[in-house]
């Protein structure tokens, strides 16, 4: 830490000194004094960062054990964009005397692919942002200070994501006696499907540039936000979201199954209950659970109740109620009759499509209509559309947006990922492949009493004066040294 150590008694104290000078001169001047200290703290991270790394480099280079089956080539130096923001440092690059490869050994140790230029951190930082905005925040958001990440690099660092098949286990099913499911679906507009300019014209002449996003979660009822809030939130909700493109609707239902078996003693659940539209991949996706109580989102009855009655004027409401009651204790027939004496008050301008469709949408759904309007045994009101809008729309729908077929379906997966409470920098992490390593090497220190004695004295020579100032113990050092030497042996 030798720079780092100048850097500290030679730049920062001064800047510090002059920052805290001028507040004493200008007490009402906050924000300089604080954004001051930060800038220089961050200066004084990335000097850190930067000599740190060149340390381990130089480790590697002056290892013994490197130089029986690496030989140096060159030491270019590298941009790594970290959230303190771009570090600048040397590197060497080696080739193996029996393969002629040629790589760097750090960025072996480091699990740095080639030319990756973002750090991991960094890397959580975008997605922590894109997730929530869109690609050129999560570009800006991508260090504390400087931005070097365009939104073109945030997609592409999207499109290749890969998100863990399962979640985090328990030690042991949890039993309780109602689950509720509840889905719908979010309409996208498309930029391109696979490649920029392959959206085909409709038969009007359109753009076919629709597509569907599904959600799906799970959870175990609703309860107060506070003890004397009137607004509800859901029990341990667990969010599935995927394009109909990206993922088979039978893929996506049996991993909402495989999700409630795992984490469920099904045995003990007395009733799971379906809230949806009744759209035809949510009813598909009914047969592959089983023993599911099918309930109609009451958002829809009632949209379509207001479409059968909106032309009844001021009798509206009571024709509505009538209805209400039909559906609640009547039959399929009796609600039958009644639709088709309420067309007869339709004007002759009006539309009868739009009115059939809505008739003919509750009559095909008229059992899960029905439970949607009577009392049963825990049953709970439906959240659809709010969560709809707040998971998928608020991202992906509401404002001028378009995604292609892989970046919705990425972004649906980050999305429901993000909302269950998921680590960024693990994700960071999942994505890492491992290295291949050389066999027949075993994790050991191949430092000797000389090497660590030879080195300590060096140091100290070479920081001079700035020992007494900041305090370094030759164990510290030692340390240092033969943790990273086990990865040098590993080589």
């Amino acid at each position: 830490m030798i720079k780092s150590i100048k850097h500290f008694e030679e730049i920062s104290t001064g800047v510090f000194e002059k920052v805290i000078g001028e507040f004493f001169r200008d007490p009402t001047d906050f924000a300089s004094f604080t954004q001051g200290i930060t800038e220089e703290l961050h200066a004084l991270g990335r000097s850190l960062v930067q000599e740190t790394l060149e340390e381990m480099d130089q480790m590697i280079r002056n290892s013994a054990k490197r130089k029986q089956n690496w030989v140096i080539e060159q030491r270019p130096s590298k941009q790594l964009v970290t959230m303190l923001g771009t570090v600048r440092f040397r590197k060497t690059f080696f080739t193996n005397k029996k393969t002629g490869i040629t790589e760097c050994l750090l960025d072996r140790i480091l699990e740095l692919e080639k030319h990756e230029r973002i750090a991991e951190d960094a890397h959580a930082r975008i997605l922590q942002e894109a997730v929530q905005t869109s690609y050129r925040r999560g570009g800006e958001e991508a260090c504390l200070t400087d931005s070097e990440v365009t939104k073109q690099t945030v997609m592409e660092k999207i499109h290749t994501l890969k998100f863990p098949q399962g979640w985090e286990d328990s030690q042991e099913k949890k039993a309780v006696d109602f689950l509720y499911i509840e889905a719908d679906e979010d309409h996208i507009s498309l930029q391109y499907r696979d490649e920029k300019g392959d959206l085909k014209r409709t038969g009007k002449g359109g753009k076919n540039n629709n597509a569907i996003t599904k959600l799906i979660y799970v959870h175990e009822g609703v309860e107060p936000e506070a003890p004397k809030s009137k607004r509800k939130c859901l029990i341990n909700p667990h969010f599935f979201s995927r394009t109909a493109e990206g993922c088979s609707n039978e893929e996506l239902w049996d991993t909402v199954y495989r999700y409630m078996e795992e984490k469920y003693d099904l045995s003990k659940v007395r009733k799971i209950y379906l809230s949806s539209d009744g759209g035809g991949w949510i009813k598909s996706g009914m047969s592959r659970i089983g023993s599911v109580i099918h309930v109609l989102d009451r958002y829809h009855l009632e949209e379509h109740l207001t479409k059968l009655t909106s032309h009844m004027k001021d009798s509206a409401p009571d024709a509505r109620s009538e209805l209400y009651r039909t559906i609640c204790r009547g039959t399929k027939a009796q609600f039958a009759q009644q639709i088709w004496r309420l067309k007869d008050y339709l004007p002759e301008t009006a539309n009868t499509d739009r009115f059939e469709e809505s008739g003919n949408y509750i009559l095909s759904n008229w059992t899960a209509a029905k439970l949607r309007l009577q009392k049963t045994e825990g049953k709970v009101g439906s959240s659809t559309e709010g969560h709809v809008s707040h998971v998928l729309a608020s991202r992906m729908s509401t404002a001028a947006l378009g995604w292609s077929l892989k970046g919705a379906d990425k972004m649906a997966q980050l999305r429901a990922y993000y909302l269950n409470g998921g680590d960024m920098l693990e994700l960071v992490r999942y994505q890492k492949q491992e290295l291949p390593k050389a066999a027949g090497d075993e994790a050991r220190s191949c430092l000797s009493s000389y090497d660590i004695l030879q080195s300590e004295r060096n140091r100290h020579e070479a920081v001079g004066k700035y020992v007494d100032a900041i305090s370094h113990t030759l164990s510290l050092n030692t340390k240092r040294q033969q943790f990273f030497q086990k990865w040098i042996w590993e080589l």
